[in-house]
């Protein structure tokens, strides 16, 4: 005759099917955070480069129809974290009319002896102008790779949307400065580790005009 389990065995074996499924549910929730926190990273600045939330430009794939007369001053501001390059605006400031295009240019010279691959990062001060600066043109847009002691000259193009004259938080704003801040690309440097080349040989990054190491 069969043995029939008792009471207390059954209760066992239902509390340990409990507990499995709570572990698997837990390393499943745990495994989506961790998914989660990596993606989280490129959706925030994609999120942020549609919206101009925290004072990132925004980029635009035409400009605008409408010209006003009202000037506004763009200044410029760079900066490097952890790349040895020297990275300076060519221009202090610059005024155009609100809707019209303007032309920067930002010179870059790798310092070091080795190729090194740089990202710039940027935003606009004040915040509120985030959604109006957009640029068509930028070497933020990409990575950029500077063979030693080499020097490019970036272009970007960008202009301030007529809608920033009529906004509440921008209407009364007469400047807005642009910041840039150069860092090593995360994803090269593994690649460029050790890497030693000869300088003064060209370069096909966004660049319009290389030239020799300083």
């Amino acid at each position: 005759m069969p043995t029939v389990p008792s009471e207390s065995e059954n209760t066992g074996a239902r509390q340990s099917r409990r507990n499995a499924r709570v572990a698997l549910i837990c390393l499943l929730v745990f495994g989506g955070m961790i998914g989660a926190a990596y993606a989280s990273v490129p959706l925030y600045k994609r999120f942020c480069q549609l919206t101009g939330f925290g004072g990132t430009v925004r980029q635009a794939e035409a400009a605008p129809t409408k010209v006003l007369e009202r000037p506004i001053t763009i200044r410029f501001d760079t900066n490097v974290r952890d790349l040895p390059w020297s990275f300076k605006a060519e221009q202090i400031s610059q005024t155009l009319k609100i809707g019209s295009t303007g032309l920067a240019f930002f010179k870059v010279t790798n310092t070091s002896n080795q190729t090194l691959t740089g990202r710039a990062s940027y935003n606009v001060v004040p915040e509120a102008a985030g959604p109006y600066f957009q640029k068509l043109e930028c070497f933020c847009f990409k990575a950029q790779t500077l063979k030693p002691g080499q020097t490019m000259d970036f272009p970007v193009v960008y202009f301030v949307d007529p809608k920033f004259a009529t906004d509440e938080e921008t209407q009364g704003t007469q400047e807005i400065t642009l910041s840039y801040t150069f860092f090593q690309d995360v994803k090269s440097v593994g690649k460029q580790a050790g890497l030693q080349v000869a300088p003064g040989n060209g370069s096909k990054a966004l660049g319009v005009k290389p030239s020799a190491g300083l």
